[in-house]
């Protein structure tokens, strides 16, 4: 199995979790041992260094801990509110179908330290934005956001650019 082949795996839901929203169910991708194993060699290759990685609840955290765990990378869990047993950065956002809080410890990084940041889809790029606000906030340098996929007509990417422009994006499927 090829990285085209597993990403193929990921099925559209339409009008999840409201109406007019087209939802990427990765499920099916997770279900299968070659194709997660296919997604998690394919995000090891970029890796170029070794630092930590953060992933984004809920479905990042998959993708980032298994790619943490493989690389002998440091695992950082960006939560929902409330989630965390210990003091916490939180940050607002909007979503393509609501607002949320985010949170991440703030001692889960320390000084300086180079971040990978990994969750499942970019869309309007207010997630992803939320979690890189939480890892300077914390001390860390975000130099990569890579997403397993990307919706183009969402307009993410330009806006994390607009803010980042130092930051480099890598999805591994976009349409």
């Amino acid at each position: 199995m090829d990285i085209v082949e597993a990403l193929a795996l990921i099925r559209p839901i339409p009008d999840y979790p409201k109406p007019g929203i087209l939802f990427q169910d990765i499920t099916p991708l997770l279900a299968n041992g070659d194709a997660f194993k296919v997604v998690n060699d394919h995000l090891a290759s970029i890796i170029d260094e070794e630092k930590l990685i953060a992933g984004i609840e809920a479905r990042g955290f998959i993708f980032a801990a298994a790619l943490a765990n493989s690389t002998g990378n440091g695992f950082i869990p960006i939560r929902k509110a409330g989630k965390l047993p210990h003091k916490t950065f939180s940050q607002n956002y909007g979503l393509e179908y609501g607002t949320d809080v985010l949170e991440i410890h703030i001692d889960a990084i320390g000084v300086a330290t180079d971040v990978l940041l990994i969750d499942d889809v970019l869309a309007t790029g207010g997630t992803i934005e939320a979690a890189i606000e939480l890892i300077v906030r914390a001390g860390g340098n975000v130099d990569h956001v890579v997403t397993i996929l990307e919706i183009r007509a969402l307009n993410g990417r330009q806006r994390l650019f607009d803010k980042f422009p130092h930051i480099r994006i890598t999805s591994l499927m976009v349409y």
